[in-house]
């Protein structure tokens, strides 16, 4: 019996660690296992790799070496973000009550940090909607501004529709209103989310005009379990575990040495390689969406074609629940998503679809395919003959079950 082709669609959850990432790694499990925080030899051994790794990251975004802050991946990141800026903030004992804005698509762990503080009184928070194409408008969030705002948190590419979000002019105008401040003032602090955009896009800090940015290795073809946050140079951050002095006292910790340097590797290979991928990932991208459309009736791509990230198709598919899309299709052999990884075990819709405009049942078929840079046009090709083959015959199975459910909602 053949064995069945396995196709992997579901890059923007998690990517495989690549073979030159992990060959650099391997060393630092075994024969180079020092604590960096160790003055003897093993230890300043581990503390010249998290060095060399910490300046290939900040070479990447134009930073300098003191302001990455190595953490276990963009969830730590964004946690950090949000409630140690507004710890620092409640230190300084300004009276207002701070102001935080945000947008209704953020990752969970955005989103979450924001309600968890709105919950407990510390902050009030304003979440600002995407628009059908889903892009976030800078006038809106620009609308949002109060006198005791202090973050602004708006994700560079969004990881369920994979749009693009006009950071650089966000980031050019809260300069302009920090300007404008007068000294004892808290100046707003603009962070991103750049998770989704490290492959693809320029992440230039000072070119973005962020104080805060996140992401994650193990979306880069580096380890899990890794990620940095950058901080620029006299930010008001506070750190929010307590423990040793690792990471300029901002994060405590003993270093994951290997997946540090699989990050170093990994983000040298990006600027390395990244115009060439971005070619062939955006050609396959395109390939696919116009394929799916064509030959699959009653489909309809999420977000805006134009303003997306290379890798990312999001579709709709009428009358066809995505749960069981998603299962349909990991038995033949083809690995998608219905959304975040981070979310799959909720039956709820996708809180991104939701906020641009999708009704549930609409939310509840939709199917994200992503790709990498071992995706090839066969793949797709495949992917998409059995993606047809099992739309058809879902909409068979369960198109009138769901109308029948949704109607009685």
């Amino acid at each position: 019996m053949q064995k069945q082709q396995k196709i992997y669609l579901d890059y923007a959850a998690t990517t495989p660690v690549s073979r030159e990432v992990l060959s650099e790694m391997l060393p630092y499990f075994s024969e180079k296992f020092g604590n960096a925080m160790s003055i003897h030899s093993f230890g300043q051994e581990a503390l010249q790799a998290i060095d060399d790794a910490r300046n290939k990251v900040a070479g990447f975004f134009g930073a300098a070496q003191s302001e990455i802050i190595f953490t276990s991946g963009a969830t730590e990141s964004n946690n950090l973000a949000v409630k140690g800026v507004l710890k620092s903030y409640l230190n300084s004992r300004h009276a207002r009550k701070p102001h935080i804005i945000t947008s209704a698509f953020e990752h969970h762990c955005v989103l979450d940090s924001c309600r968890a503080v709105e919950k407990e009184g510390l902050a009030e928070v304003t979440y600002v909607r995407p628009g059908k194409d889903g892009l976030i408008k800078v006038s809106d969030v620009m609308r949002e501004i109060k006198p005791n705002t202090i973050l602004i948190s708006i994700m560079y590419v969004n990881n369920e529709i994979g749009t693009v979000q006009s950071i650089e002019k966000i980031g050019k105008i809260v300069k302009k209103i920090n300007a404008q401040k007068n000294s004892t003032d808290f100046k707003i602090i603009f962070h991103t989310d750049a998770t989704q955009a490290i492959n693809y896009f320029d992440c230039n800090v000072d070119k973005l005009g962020v104080d805060l940015l996140s992401m994650s290795a193990h979306k880069i073809y580096g380890p899990k379990g890794c990620g940095i946050l950058y901080i620029r140079k006299g930010t008001a951050i506070r750190k929010i575990q307590d423990g040793g002095d690792q990471e300029y006292k901002m994060r405590a910790g003993t270093h994951n040495i290997p997946n540090i340097v699989g990050l170093g590797k990994a983000i040298e290979l990006v600027q390395k390689n990244k115009k060439n991928d971005s070619k062939k990932i955006q050609a396959l991208r395109d390939y696919l969406i116009e394929k799916v459309l064509r030959e699959i009736p009653n489909a309809i791509l999420n977000g805006s074609k134009i303003k997306r990230s290379p890798n990312n198709v999001n579709f709709t598919f009428k009358d066809v629940e995505g749960e069981g899309l998603l299962l349909s299709l990991d038995m033949e052999g083809i690995a998608c998503s219905t959304g975040s990884a981070c979310s799959s075990g909720a039956l709820s819709p996708s809180h991104v679809l939701l906020s641009i405009g999708l009704k549930p049942e609409q939310a509840h078929g939709s199917l994200r395919m992503t790709l990498g840079k071992y995706t090839t046009k066969k793949e797709v090709d495949i992917a998409v003959k059995k993606l047809k083959a099992v739309v058809e015959r879902l909409r068979k199975i369960s198109g009138s079950v769901l109308k029948e459910y949704y109607s009685k909602k």
